[in-house]
Formats: structure tokens, sequence, C-alpha cells
């Protein structure tokens, strides 16, 4: 009986260790945050559509959860091989548009295992995350170090931005379980963590974002000499990480910041070379090597320098530029 009641006990102790696991842990909070998500999305009632781009097949929609604003992103997903061979394996519906010699064109109406639709969804949405998803014509703004001092900076400490959600990452209150790579340096360390664009699903469309710890640098307007060795500690640890992962050498990344930044919290991008998009273009996008060698031939580069940026023509920075007689009424 002692033995079978060691038996029974130490099984049960395994099965009790086993759902502590991480492995068991992450499984628990994937399927508590896949029932909160279903829930959000079926009580979610469509207001109208913010913004849509027919070439990157995405749709920003305004709507309501309960008594909450709520911004939904929808993208399309992105073929893939596999998906193509079981695409043509399958039973499809077709619906034929035209058919002239050897070219025809049509309809195909996938299965629904085939035809996946990425969303993100900010809930409660405020008038910023609004204003963000919602189209505008864009203008460009060159920004001079008296223009930074006189009118940026004093725009950034009247506005209220919400970091709190960068906070939660970098303290591993949420998303812990999506950290590729963690250097806790106070100064030169940050996180590396897949950006919510990539749905990991394809390596061509790699986008990971690299969180610094340090709270006082806002922008590449903060960057000067003492900062060269975190700007080279990301990229290096950056670029070692994500070969490690997802086997994706360092020639094939495209390795940036933006300015202005979405979020007035030091971050740099990490895309694949083969992966394109809007923040990427000039005017918006300034490569980290080309940053660091700034700063290697003068440390206050960024301190000194006139920045050009495209932006909203609406957007609240560029209504204090014309406040401040920088820009046509």
């Amino acid at each position: 009986m002692e033995a079978g009641s060691s038996g029974a006990d130490g099984g049960s102790k395994s099965s009790a260790d086993e759902s502590k696991s991480p492995a068991a842990k992450k499984r628990k909070i994937s399927q508590e945050n896949s029932d909160e998500y279903q829930k959000l999305m079926r009580g979610f009632e469509m207001v109208k559509v913010l913004n849509k781009n027919a070439q990157a097949k995405t749709m920003c929609v305004l709507g309501r959860c309960g008594d909450e604003r709520a911004v939904v992103v929808l993208e399309k997903t992105p073929f893939s091989e596999e998906s193509a061979r079981q695409m043509f394996s399958k039973d499809i519906d077709v619906d034929v548009i035209l058919q002239n010699d050897i070219y025809s064109s049509a309809k195909i109406y996938l299965p629904p295992e085939l035809n996946a639709i990425k969303s993100t969804t900010i809930c409660p949405a405020t008038a910023k995350h609004i204003n963000k998803y919602t189209f505008h014509s864009q203008m460009m703004i060159h920004e001079s170090p008296e223009d930074y001092s006189a009118i940026t900076v004093p725009y950034l400490e009247s506005a209220s931005f919400n970091l709190q959600w960068v906070y939660n990452i970098l303290e591993k209150k949420k998303e812990a379980d999506r950290i590729v790579f963690e250097d806790p340096d106070p100064k030169t360390g940050f996180v590396l963590l897949p950006d919510l664009k990539w749905d990991g699903s394809q390596v061509e469309n790699l986008y990971l974002v690299a969180i610094v710890h340090d709270r006082s640098l806002r922008s590449i307007r903060d960057l000067r000499q003492e900062h060269l060795g975190l700007l080279q500690n990301i990229q290096d640890k950056g670029t070692l990480a994500i070969e490690n992962k997802y086997s994706v050498s360092g020639d094939k990344l495209r390795i940036f910041f933006h300015y202005q930044p979405s979020y007035y919290h030091l971050h740099v991008h990490f895309t694949h070379l083969n992966y394109d998009s809007p923040g990427q273009k000039a005017g918006k996008a300034h490569l980290l090597a080309d940053v660091i060698g700034n700063i290697h031939i003068d440390g206050d580069h960024y301190e000194k320098k006139t920045l050009s940026f495209s932006i909203n023509e609406d957007a609240e920075l560029s209504e204090w530029f014309r406040g401040h007689r920088k820009l046509k009424q």
C-alpha cells in the first residue's frame, strides 16, 4: 500500500509540476488571451472606415466595444509556398472573369484556413489613436535645431503620450513570452521582440523592434557620443539574436529609426530587406549604421542637424509649426 500510495502521490506531483511548467503556463495564457480576444471581436460594432490601402491590403476601422471606442486594423496575410500547395490541392470555387486565348482571370474562393486575416485591436482607443489610423494628406517639415528647441520640445512636454504599454514590456508585465532577446543593462540594454505588424509566419516579412531600457531617450535628437555603446550594442546583439532565431543574416536586414517616431521612447526597427512598408521611405527612416557613423564624426550631430520629416497636414505638431509661422497658413 505504501508503494501504491507513493506512486499515486508521485503521479499527482508530476501532473502538478507539469501544470506549473513554462510551456503549460504559456498554453494557458495563450488560450485565455484567445478567449478574451474572441469576446472582444464578437462585441465589436463598426462605425466607419478610417483608412484603407489597396496596395498593402489593409483597412483601419473605427467601432465600439460596449461603451468603449475601438480601432481595428485588418490586414490580409501574405501567401506562403505551403499555402499555395494546399490551395491547388483542394476543391476550390472559381468565378471566371474573362478568358481570351491563352489568358484568363478569375476570383478564387479559398477555404477559411487559407484565407486568414490578421487583426490588431486598440481598445479603448483615444482620440490620438483614432487620428493616427485615419487617412491624412502628408507634408514635409524641415526642422532646424532652433525649431526643435522652440517648437518640438515644448510640444512633447505639453502633450500627454501614454507610454505605459512600453514600460509594461520593459518590466515584463506584458508580452514577456514574445521577447526574442534582452540585454538588461539600464544604459546600453534593450528588449527585442516582434512588431505587431509581423504575424511571424514568413521571414521575408520579418519585423522586430528593439526598445531601449534608458527612459531618458525619446528620439534620435537625444543621441550623443556617450550613446555609441548603446547603438553598437543594439546593432551587434540584435542582429545576432535575429540570425540565431530566424536564420536571417545581418546583410538581409534593414535596421533604422523613425523621425518623427510614432512614440517617444527610443526604439529601433529591424525588417527584412524584402519587406516593404511606408515607414522605410525618405523623410521617415534613418539607418542605424548611418546614425552611428554620423555620431562618430561629430558627437553632437543630431543636436546640430536640420532634420526633415513627413507628417500629417493636420497633426498637432504641424499646428505648432504653423503657430510659429514656419509653414503657410
